[in-house]
């Protein structure tokens, strides 16, 4: 994206009508009762509406706009993107099928003190989002379990379900192997570690003051008695050591496979599957990532076509009227991405609309990538916890039968508005800026 491309709201057009035919159609099911009304709509459908529409609209012989829009398909970080992409999904699902997600939430449910149930509940759905990278299989996996706890414990099941959200979104945010993550730090040009510290000296102190209120006002009026369920350790490693080598700064894709492979054996020497089960598992969580892998490689080759057009540069123009320094930059970051993803109900294809703008604005501004990375990640996933129409909280109140709505949770979501407000309190003070001119 050249910085002497001309400004041009035009180019800027087929991306926009992606968004709003994706809107759209979303809100137009939803007010005719849909269940699941933003997602059935297929994003790669959409986005392909729009790269057609740049075909029409775009000046130039077909051969060269074809050639623009294959170059931004096949950018290297494109292609990086959508490999991890597959890996992070045939890891997820196989870890899946071999028992890890059981696993690791009878671990949690096992030894949780009953007393500190809300809490309890928070700190696992956190583990279990951040190990499988994941906030709707933590959602899924947990909920049924926690409304059972709450209508025995007499702890309000609002709260409850709050508690498992805020977690969930936790999880996301910081999982080295969550697409969110995977789309932030690829399109800013940053290491999952170097992104996972700035992110995690953000939302540590939201999610330890949570657990604090959580204690507070989540006791239990009544003791639950939990059964002991059946784990077995090794069924959970896989999760800690991808967390770990990722963290180390381990090549991402070596992580990955080890995962993949670790999960494999612990599934076969476990009589889960065997070999060529396995390798279907792994050819299944590559096709689990289909929708997000067609629709990252078609928004990359639209993305160049709209800045070949001016229109990613007509943005920023407009961007730049509230944009004074470095913080007023960090700032527009992450309002672009969280009014995006309130159009969209998608953390993911938010950041990945958003991530070639924020790569921009932070070279212009002078911000760390690796902020840009963890402030287009949080923002995402900060309103993606909130609206009332997102797979997470839909899903979550799904499984309430009408006990619950999502005003109810919506008020109770302390974690998130914990986390806009030292998102906020670190951009004022610049406190990553010093903590890593500390470290140097």
């Amino acid at each position: 994206m050249n910085n002497r491309l001309k400004s041009s709201f035009i180019g800027l057009i087929p991306l926009l009508i992606f968004v709003i035919l994706y809107l759209g159609v979303g809100t137009f099911l939803q007010f005719k009762g849909v269940s699941m009304a933003f997602y059935q709509f297929p994003s790669p459908v959409a986005i392909f509406v729009g790269i057609i529409s740049a075909f029409l609209l775009f000046k130039g012989k077909i051969s060269e706009k074809f050639h623009t829009f294959l170059s931004g398909c096949g950018h290297q970080d494109i292609i990086t993107m959508c490999i991890i992409y597959l890996l992070a999904g045939a890891f997820a699902n196989v870890t899946e099928k071999m028992g890890g997600v059981s696993s690791t939430v009878n671990l949690g449910l096992t030894y949780i003190p009953p007393h500190f149930l809300a809490a309890g509940l928070f700190i696992i759905a956190a583990f279990i989002s951040t190990a499988t990278g994941t906030s709707v299989g933590a959602i899924v996996s947990i909920t049924p379990i926690a409304i059972g706890l709450a209508e025995k414990s007499g702890v309000p099941l609002p709260l409850i379900l709050a508690s498992v959200m805020g977690g969930a979104m936790f999880g996301d945010n910081l999982s080295v192997i969550s697409d969110t993550t995977i789309a932030a730090t690829k399109t800013q040009g940053v290491e999952m570690r170097d992104k996972f510290r700035a992110n995690l000296y953000i939302a540590a102190p939201a999610a330890i003051i949570t657990v604090i209120l959580l204690l507070i006002f989540g006791k239990p009026v009544n003791i639950p008695q939990i059964e002991t369920l059946p784990f077995e350790i090794i069924k959970v490693l896989p999760y800690i050591t991808v967390l770990v080598l990722a963290i180390s700064g381990l090549n991402v894709f070596v992580v990955l496979t080890t995962g993949i492979l670790f999960s494999g054996i612990i599934g076969m020497s476990h009589g889960a599957f065997d070999f060529l089960t396995f390798t279907q598992e792994i050819y299944k969580g590559f096709t689990n990532m289909n929708e997000i892998f067609l629709l990252s490689m078609l928004t990359g080759g639209l993305a160049t076509m709209c800045a070949n057009a001016g229109g990613i540069q007509w943005l920023i123009d407009q961007i730049q009227r509230i944009i004074v320094g470095k913080k007023s930059a960090k700032v527009g970051i992450g309002l672009l991405v969280a009014f995006t993803d309130m159009a969209v109900a998608n953390n993911t294809v938010a950041i990945i609309i958003n991530g070639s703008i924020a790569k921009k604005i932070s070279e212009k501004y002078g911000v760390d990538p690796k902020e840009s990375a963890a402030i287009l990640d949080i923002f995402s996933c900060i309103f993606q916890g909130l609206i009332p129409y997102g797979a997470q909280m839909l899903i979550m109140i799904g499984f309430t039968k009408g006990s619950a709505s999502p005003i109810d949770v919506m008020l109770l979501l302390w974690y998130q508005m914990l986390l806009f407000i030292f998102t906020i309190i670190f951009i004022i003070f610049s406190i990553n800026e010093k903590l890593s001119l500390k470290s140097k």
